[in-house]
């Protein structure tokens, strides 16, 4: 990447949807994206007291950081998670210091985890068709839903309502997303009609089947690590903090 006579290495990133949750014709259907090591500007983002308080410092990072033409609101969760992780390693290298409680001697232990080796998700893609559209039919009432993944267009209608809602004292975050992410009941696409179902006509056991089989198939990185500890102690499964020391351990 060349910028007014001087040049900024970059890198390609592998995306965990492979693009294959994209249309044809959306550049992310390449299932990559060139991004920019982080420089000078980029620290001033992560220092921004503003996009801190709104909860959008990362997006703002990565938008700063993507080379790539796209819509940046296109993308999924789980390919903001690869993101996420090429920006950390793009910024400060693939080495993450965190601290982590020893069960066996009650202390904190330093330890170091290897972002490079954080392995995408083994999703099923033979269901995936270009096209964020996916049908499940749900386990207890033999209705069947058509859903999407969410991107973040669809996280931000969705906090728009949040915020909405909280000064009614109203909290159905749960029911929100799925309103948002539920597409057609039965061949149905009427958005009253899904409203009106997933208030009164979803049953419990069938949500719960519903967000277990969302979370299956929907691409990401596995953002486990196993935690080895100086008394020989193991655990596995434990989830990688991610907050602004992620990228800036001097905060």
């Amino acid at each position: 990447m060349t910028h007014q006579g001087f040049t900024l290495p970059t890198e390609t990133v592998k995306l965990p949807s492979k693009g294959l949750v994209y249309a044809k014709e959306n550049p992310l259907s390449s299932g990559e994206i060139e991004m920019k090591y982080m420089t000078a500007k980029e620290e001033d983002i992560l220092t921004n007291q503003n996009y801190i308080s709104q909860g959008i410092v990362f997006d703002k990072l990565f938008q700063s950081m993507i080379v790539s033409k796209i819509n940046y609101d296109d993308l999924i969760a789980g390919d903001k998670n690869a993101i996420l992780m090429a920006a950390r390693i793009l910024g400060y290298g693939k080495d993450y210091p965190i601290t982590y409680p020893n069960p066996e001697n009650g202390k904190n232990e330093e330890f170091v985890v290897d972002l490079t080796r954080f392995d995408h998700k083994e999703v099923d893609f033979s269901i995936f068709n270009n096209k964020n559209e996916f049908e499940y039919t749900l386990p207890k009432s033999g209705n069947t839903v058509t859903f999407k993944l969410l991107d973040g267009s669809d996280d931000r209608t969705i906090e728009r309502e949040i915020k909405s809602l909280k000064k009614a004292n109203i909290s159905n975050e749960m029911t929100l997303r799925l309103k948002q992410q539920i597409l057609s009941i039965n061949g149905n696409p009427d958005k009253k009609i899904i409203r009106e179902f997933v208030d009164t006509g979803l049953l419990a056991a069938d949500a719960l089947a519903l967000r277990k089989y969302i979370k299956e198939i929907s691409p990401d990185i596995n953002m486990t690590f196993t935690f080895v500890g100086s008394t020989g102690y193991t655990e596995e499964g434990v989830s990688l903090p991610v907050g602004l020391s992620f990228f800036y351990p001097q905060l």
